[in-house]
């Protein structure tokens, strides 16, 4: 799936640094018929557009929530550690400090719902599916810090913050992290 996608991607940069380096002075300075040369650079691109987005498909067959369905909370006993932002836990002592843990995730709409937050921007208020794609992406982020530092046998993780970068659009990276601890019983 990798390879396809590379594939795509490839033939995608190669027409379209053919279509806009060589295609459009050819084209304002030579004859207004399209040649051969660039009519194959825009069929590379759509080409490799279709190829990518076809692969993703294909690796993700589904709505998206694959990734996340191995970090929804167990129940029962050994999910019961405390995640806070305050530096101290009311009423317990913290008798070791086990470093810092941290969850982390880069999590992003269809482009469907991309477009359709797009359109909101006319109107303007609330853009519903970035604020659903926030609310997913920080949960995930939360669950993998609460899962490394169970692994690491704390009882809570205090101080937790979070940072949010976008990395493109309609897809943030969200980083959740705190200080795991061992309280007295």
């Amino acid at each position: 799936m990798r390879v396809i996608q590379l594939t795509g991607a490839l033939a995608f940069i190669l027409g379209l640094l053919t279509a806009v380096f060589a295609g459009i002075p050819w084209y304002v300075y030579q004859d207004p018929v399209l040649p051969w040369w660039l009519k194959v650079a825009a069929y590379s691109m759509m080409g490799g557009i279709l190829l990518v987005l076809l692969s993703v498909v294909i690796e993700r067959r589904g709505d998206g929530t694959e990734a996340l369905e191995d970090l929804q909370p167990e129940e029962g006993p050994g999910r019961d550690l405390l995640v806070q932002n305050s530096a101290e836990v009311p009423g317990r002592e913290i008798v070791q400090t086990m470093g810092v843990v941290k969850g982390h995730i880069i999590f992003a709409v269809s482009l469907g719902k991309d477009l359709s937050a797009l359109m909101r921007l006319i109107p303007g208020g609330e853009l519903v599916e970035y604020t659903e794609m926030m609310g997913c992406a920080r949960e995930a982020a939360i669950e993998r810090m609460v899962l490394e530092a169970e692994e690491i046998g704390a009882d809570a993780v205090i101080n937790v913050r979070f940072v949010t970068t976008s990395v493109v659009t309609g897809a943030a990276e969200l980083l959740a992290y705190g200080t795991a601890v061992r309280l007295n019983e």
